[in-house]
């Protein structure tokens, strides 16, 4: 990843960690609608022969309607892989609507998102074949996930995520609720 690409990453996920706790919203029915933001780390898995897996980093934010239903927005991209002497790394965008199913009496709870994924791949090798590519995909993404709620204001999650026919994502995150 570009020095110029984690600076803007550290920086938006700053601004984000820095919205106000007054974002919540009562409906009037005893439920006060949640943001969150969070951070996530993994590994994408590309269908690309002869490429490392590039490591991911990415933020993200949510807005629960209520303890079940909600949406989520994010932003994942990589380092940079190895591939066949050169390099590629991918990133993706995508915007979601999100379930979860708390377990009785525990913090533990299962996550269920569907939505449209952006998937961008660029490789390059200006050693020996001098060649660039990139491709991207715009498609039905989805993901399933296991969380754990450690007090009413942050959790804890792992995730997998299929993001099109040539792409999955399997990260860890935590996010802050407000």
């Amino acid at each position: 990843m570009k020095t110029l690409q984690k600076t803007l990453l550290a920086l938006a996920a700053g601004s984000l960690l820095s919205v106000s706790a007054q974002a919540a919203v009562s409906y009037g029915n005893g439920y006060t609608g949640q943001p969150y933001v969070g951070v996530k780390v993994g590994q994408f898995d590309l269908d690309v022969d002869g490429a490392d897996d590039p490591t991911a980093y990415g933020i993200y934010g949510g807005y629960n309607f209520d303890p079940n239903f909600g949406m989520e927005v994010e932003y994942v991209g990589s380092d940079d892989a190895d591939y066949r002497g050169g390099d590629i790394d991918a990133k993706t965008y995508g915007a979601y609507g999100t379930y979860r199913y708390a377990f009785p009496n525990t913090g533990l709870y299962a996550k269920g998102k569907l939505g449209i994924a952006k998937t961008e791949v660029e490789a390059s090798n200006t050693t020996l074949n001098a060649f660039n590519g990139s491709d991207s995909d715009t498609s039905l993404a989805g993901g399933v996930g296991l969380g754990y709620s450690v007090n009413p204001d942050f959790s804890v999650e792992a995730e997998y995520d299929m993001l099109g026919s040539d792409a999955d994502l399997m990260t860890v995150g935590a996010h802050l609720k407000f």
